[in-house]
């Protein structure tokens, strides 16, 4: 037999007034010898309470006030039979976090979705980017409830997503914080744990093509002429030439000030946290791409100067512009920039752990994804590979030839 929450009204339990004369009632529930209590913000004149009827009296007011403490009551009760019909066990700790997050099984998913991700530690545009997926939701269906979250349910958003013309990877976006959300719901109690709809639900994923520059390319965008308009495509070029020698993304190097130019034994390093992983990344502009990246600093009052530019998408229709005049047939974004610096690097023999440590990826399994090959180094390793394939075959013939000498004083013939 489930225990059910006792409610009964409470006037003045710390025997003290305010300085108005006037004293809380509150709703005092009592489950298993234990007690919680909830503010009504209902403050009452002693003489205006009856404490044997427990309920107001001898006010202007006194059914308007009645009938406001006993709703608290019915709420309070409210939230106690929806815990019971959704599975989760009704105790006065349930009760208080309901009441505190203002939200109970009844009411939405997509209220406790919301509510979890704005009260969470997570970054601003983390946040941002879930909320999206909350909204995206509530357009599929304005109203869910804890107990709509099943197989079916994922099956039919994956459907709705897929109508909405929305490619494979952001639909597996989307169903990454919802499975995430739902977890949360399951550590916090509103769903059953053998009712997670992700364990027969496979998130689709497509390996992505990441684009980047070639060599040449990249030549194209550096002798670029722009004619001498009053607009910032300069500049745009110039900060996604910028991000080409120092691999940073458009939000790190957004935030570029003079305090990120550090000069050690008279060298220029830019020494800054990564907004998106708090990673420090330590980038020494002398070394890469023949200190390039401080030439184009050199054409600007600071570096701060240079950072200051517009937004990501009104810069990136920008540079399209750009990309299309310098006669290059690919569709880029200033992203295209941090692969094609990564990409370079590699290009160029530098390790990949070290170009993990300029990108300031956590893994190196990430950075191996932005070194591409390309046809060009293609060429160059097994051009490489043969030429010392054929130093070793030429070494070997060498010591062949020496220990036939040493054996018959004859030179053997040499089979290659």
């Amino acid at each position: 037999m489930l225990e059910k929450i006792r409610y009964r009204l409470v006037y003045n339990r710390q025997k003290k007034l305010n300085k108005q004369g006037t004293a809380l009632v509150q709703v005092e529930a009592y489950l298993n010898q234990r007690k919680a209590y909830f503010k009504t913000n209902v403050y009452l004149k002693p003489e205006h309470w009856s404490k044997q009827g427990a309920q107001v009296v001898n006010h202007p007011q006194s059914n308007e006030l009645n009938a406001m403490l006993y709703g608290y009551i019915l709420d309070l009760q409210a939230i106690e039979l929806n815990c019971w019909k959704n599975g989760i066990d009704a105790t006065l700790s349930k009760l208080k976090e309901f009441v505190k997050k203002d939200v109970s099984p009844s009411i939405s998913f997509l209220k406790f979705a919301q509510h979890t991700i704005e009260n969470s530690d997570r970054k601003a545009r983390t946040k941002d980017n879930m909320l999206v997926t909350v909204a995206t939701l509530k357009e599929f269906r304005g109203i869910i409830d804890f107990k709509d979250l099943n197989y079916t349910f994922l099956k039919d958003f994956d459907v709705f997503l897929r109508n909405k013309g929305l490619q494979v990877n952001t639909i597996g976006k989307h169903m990454r914080v919802l499975r995430t959300l739902i977890n949360e719901a399951i550590n916090q109690g509103y769903i059953p744990q053998d009712a997670y709809p992700f364990r027969k639900f496979k998130i689709k994923k497509e390996q992505t093509e990441h684009r980047f520059l070639l060599p040449n390319e990249l030549e194209k965008m550096e002798s670029l002429k722009l004619p001498e308009k009053k607009n910032n495509s300069q500049h745009v070029l110039d900060a996604f030439l910028f991000c080409c020698y120092t691999g940073l993304r458009f939000s790190d190097f957004k935030q570029l000030s003079n305090r990120n130019l550090i000069i050690i034994d008279g060298n220029s390093w830019l020494i800054l946290n990564s907004l998106k992983t708090g990673s420090k990344l330590q980038i020494p502009l002398y070394l890469l791409f023949r200190g390039k990246a401080l030439s184009i600093i050199s054409h600007y009052n600071s570096i701060e100067e240079l950072s200051k530019i517009g937004c990501n998408s009104d810069t990136n229709r920008i540079l399209q512009k750009l990309v299309q005049m310098a006669g290059i047939n690919k569709k880029i974004t200033y992203h295209t920039a941090r692969h094609t610096c990564a990409t370079l690097l590699v290009h160029q023999g530098v390790p990949i752990t070290t170009v993990q440590r300029i990108l300031g990826h956590t893994s190196v399994r990430t950075t191996q994804i932005y070194s591409e090959v390309f046809a060009e180094t293609l060429i160059k390793d097994l051009t490489l590979a043969n030429e010392k394939s054929n130093l070793k075959n030429m070494e070997i013939v060498k010591r062949n030839r020496k220990k036939a000498n040493n054996n018959t004083g004859k030179v053997p013939l040499a089979i290659e």
